[in-house]
Formats: structure tokens, sequence, C-alpha cells
């Protein structure tokens, strides 16, 4: 008898990457998952922090997809090898600071060393001829095979009778004619075979998985870089760029400010690293300084608070700022109107 091959799927969380796991260990494949986490992943963070849509399920994608196919997920932390193919894509950006073709021969290329060093037999993605126009386009699909390494060891279940046969196909490990032939952008196909095997509550299915695909993410990360006079960036870096209302009225400094309840008790874990202000005098939200604060600049910072709090419309509105040193002063300021907001501040 022949030994059951085994594959390792790329679970990203989105519904794309569940199925193609599912219909390859429908065939008697032994199927485990991996996540790989750049920090830069969009399901379950700010969700997990703000209010806003609270009513959804809390929770890490990725895993669940893994729960929903009956398979273990292996989590692999990635932020510091991803600096390079971020700061630096061989293949460029998409829209943003998306450098999406690098990254996913980045991530298969991790993927073959864990499959190789585990005894895995091939790889499986959920891409699809079409569906995203940087790095699924047909004529790139064998640059990611190629430069990876993986080769005709990776399969793409949801699109594979689109492609040449690959080594499992080849070998009769999965049967072509149970692999499918999607095509396109149209998400139709796979909504379907998902309620065919009973999926439901995934991630929305045209949603992307990146943070640096968003237009405002990525203006943020370039305002960081700029600020700081070199490319790069840390952990807590790429975490706070996610949460509150970012303005930079000087180009020395911004402010972070909390939107909601649940953005100031996550801002407020960085209160011992960062200087920060908060109103006494009038309900407000706490907002982080990133930078240094020169003359006039902190009562420049009290207002933009105070224009944010309950004491919008008071004559006066007492702020606290707590320094590097942790000293504390109190400043009473007229808070700022709306109009006095510059729009180029907000980032």
């Amino acid at each position: 008898m022949s030994h059951q091959r085994r594959a390792v799927a790329l679970i990203s969380g989105g519904l794309d990457s569940m199925l193609a796991a599912k219909v390859v260990k429908e065939q008697g494949v032994q199927v485990e998952g991996i996540n790989f986490f750049t920090g830069f992943c969009v399901e379950g963070h700010t969700h997990a922090i703000r209010r806003k849509g609270r009513e959804r399920p809390k929770r890490n994608s990725a895993l669940w997809s893994a729960e929903q196919v009956g398979i273990k997920l292996h989590i692999i932390d990635i932020v510091e090898e991803y600096k390079p193919i971020l700061l630096n894509p061989q293949h460029g950006y998409g829209q943003h600071l998306n450098p999406c073709l690098d990254c996913k021969i980045f991530m298969i290329s991790k993927a073959l060393e864990w499959m190789e060093a585990n005894r895995f037999d091939f790889i499986i993605t959920g891409e699809v001829i079409g569906q995203r126009p940087m790095s699924q386009r047909k004529n790139v699909l064998p640059v990611v095979a190629r430069q990876s390494g993986a080769e005709d060891r990776l399969l793409r279940p949801l699109c594979a009778r689109n492609l040449p046969p690959t080594l499992p196909e080849r070998e009769g490990w999965v049967n072509r004619e149970q692999l499918l032939a999607f095509s396109g952008r149209s998400r139709k196909p796979q909504m379907a075979l998902a309620q065919h095997y009973g999926f439901s509550d995934y991630a929305q299915p045209a949603g992307g998985c990146c943070f640096l695909t968003d237009r405002r993410y990525a203006e943020k990360l370039t305002d960081l870089w700029a600020s700081r006079g070199e490319r790069d960036y840390q952990m807590d870096d790429i975490m706070l760029l996610k949460v509150g209302r970012h303005l930079r009225p000087r180009p020395h400094f911004k402010l972070i400010i909390a939107r909601e309840e649940g953005e100031g008790n996550f801002l407020a874990g960085y209160r011992r690293s960062y200087p920060h202000l908060t109103t006494t005098s009038h309900p407000g939200p706490l907002a982080l300084i990133d930078g240094s604060l020169q003359q006039g600049d902190a009562e420049l910072a009290a207002r933009i608070l105070a224009r944010y709090s309950q004491g919008r419309e008071a004559e006066r509105v007492t702020v606290e700022l707590v320094d590097h040193q942790r000293e504390k002063r109190q400043l009473e300021v007229v808070p700022m109107t709306a109009n006095e907001i510059a729009p180029e501040w907000q980032i």
C-alpha cells in the first residue's frame, strides 16, 4: 500500500485558502496549515481593539479556518525576516505599499523550508487565476513557483485545471479531475463551494488580509519613515499605525488620539513609552505624542486634544501632559475649533 501523502496549506484566514485545504483533504491527503505572521494582518487586530462591529465574534481567522477544515495550524513569526521584502521588493509595490508578488514568493519559499524540514510532500495555496491583479495573473503564477523554489510541488487546487499538471497530480497523490477551474475576480464560485461544504461566517470574501493594501495605512507608514529619516519599523510602530486618529501638526511630532474606549485602553498600554496627554477638566480621549515637543508645541497639542474632548465648547480645558521623564504639567487651554484643524495635519 502507498503511504498517505502530506501537504502543507498556506492559511491566511480568508475563504480561498480554507477551501483549497478542504478540497485536498477531501481526497485523503493529510493536510496541515501554516500561517505566517508579518504584523500587517488586518483580520482580528483592530476588530479586537475597537468596539465597532463588536457583534461579530472576535477571533483569529486563520485558527478559525483551520478548525473549520479540521486541520492543525502552525503560526510562524516572520516579522523580522519580512522587513527586506517590504522595504526593497524586487517586483515593486502594488497600488499602495503592498509588495504582493514578492510577499507570495517569500511565503511559499518559507513554506517549502517547513515542508522539507517536516517531511511533507507538497504545498497548497488558495490562489485563483486573475483574482489579484499583481500576484495572481496567469503569466505570474509560474514566476512564483520558480522563484520560491517550490516548482511543481506547488498545487493551486481552486484553479489547477486551468494550469499544467503538477507533481502531486502526475503522481496520483491527488485526482486532477476532482480539482477546480476557477478564474477571474468573481467570488461566486468560492461562495457556492463554501455552501457545499457547510462553511458560513467566514471572513468577507472580497476583503484583503493585509494593511499594506490600505491607502490610509500606507500613508501613515510613509509619513513615519519621512519623519524619522529612514525606512525601518519596529513591531510597536506598525501596531500603533492601526489605531487611533493620527495628526501631524508639526514635522517633528504627531498625535495619536483614541477615537473610542477600546482604542483608549489599547493606547494606555504605551503610556510608559510615549509622552501623553489627557484632559482632566472634562472627559476626553488619551493622546500619545510620537516625536519631540519644541517651544509652544505642548500648548498646540493640548488645544488639539481639547477639541476632541467633551469640553470642545468650553472656554477653557485643563490638559495634563506627562513627558518622557514621567513629569506632569497642567495646561489651561482654549480648545481648537474644527476649522483650525488643518486638513494636511491628518495622516
